[in-house]
């Protein structure tokens, strides 16, 4: 193990060298957040999903838009961990955030997102104040937590920052997001709120109205009231929170609310809507002939713009 660590070394070293990089952590290394340096002063941030095309392309262009945050999600997807890596490259050059929200599986599955570039992971239905605490053990390095410390990982420039500064630059940068989706979380949101180490408090509204009983009805008098608990116990214990906003109009009404993380879109919608959108305007579309029978329908059966000799395209 050791000449392995030592072999690594030797070859981060060498290629250091080569690149004229210096290895002697005096650059700034550890990716500063989006996330913490735009609500830290007071903003808001604006995220894109992407759970169907993981083409690292697309998270550039997201980035280049402007967006603040990419949420990749392997809760409800197929994707290996491995796909991170590219997404996350693509967040590093456009400057904007990553964060992974997580098929839960223990330890790995917090530690290996942030090894391969994520900024912070989303952990789904966090139901108690204990799951937040361990969640949040596994998200950073000792003192503060229990994160294991490889040093070969995209969040320390594979090996070429000071091991030092990084462990404790990460530590500050690193976000954990616990989602709130059930009523059983609602009744102890406060606590799940004080628990040091969980950062911001993301509702999950269909699951959170399904939990209720009132399935998809995000304006039910019982979901709203849950909505104003979390905003309060965020506020409570000085931190954050957010939703997902379908509409800019949700999204202002969060954001009146105390909402600090809010949804613009996600690639699965986009592409579908886009495509049934595009269906539907071509399928005015038609060959001439068939064009011509479909209007000696519609004049026999009395159409009057065809019987005043319209010409307008069949749809």
């Amino acid at each position: 193990m050791v000449r392995g660590v030592a072999l690594y070394s030797f070859i981060c070293g060498a290629i250091a060298s080569q690149l004229g990089i210096s290895q002697d952590g005096s650059g700034d290394d550890v990716v500063t957040s989006r996330l913490r340096t735009k609500l830290g002063a007071g903003g808001f941030v604006k995220v894109i999903g992407i759970n169907r095309v993981a083409d690292p392309w697309l998270t550039e262009v997201v980035g280049l838009l402007g967006f603040d945050m990419v949420w990749f999600d392997l809760e409800h997807r197929a994707f290996s961990d491995e796909v991170i890596d590219g997404i996350s490259l693509a967040c590093r050059a456009t400057g904007i955030d990553l964060m992974v929200r997580i098929c839960k599986n223990g330890y790995a599955s917090a530690m290996r997102p942030l090894e391969f570039g994520a900024n912070g992971i989303m952990v789904p239905h966090c139901s108690s104040p204990d799951e937040a605490r361990q969640w949040a053990k596994w998200t950073r390095f000792p003192p503060q937590g229990q994160r294991g410390f490889d040093n070969c990982g995209a969040d320390n420039d594979h090996g070429l920052s000071d091991p030092i500064e990084f462990i404790g630059r990460r530590n500050e940068e690193v976000f954990l997001v616990v989602q709130i989706e059930d009523r059983e979380a609602i009744d102890c949101v406060e606590e799940i709120a004080a628990v040091q180490g969980v950062d911001l408090l993301f509702v999950g509204p269909a699951d959170l109205t399904m939990s209720y009983g009132v399935p998809l009805e995000r304006q039910h008098p019982l979901v709203q009231g849950a909505l104003d608990k979390v905003a309060n116990a965020a506020e409570k214990a000085g931190k954050w929170w957010g939703t997902v906003t379908p509409t800019p109009e949700s999204a202002q009404e969060e954001l009146d609310r105390g909402a600090r993380m809010i949804t613009c879109a996600n690639d699965h919608f986009l592409l579908v809507n886009g495509l049934r959108d595009a269906y539907q305007q071509f399928e005015r579309v038609c060959l001439h002939e068939n064009r011509d029978r479909l209007r000696s329908l519609r004049a026999e059966a009395g159409d009057p713009e065809m019987r005043r000799g319209g010409s307008e395209e069949v749809g």
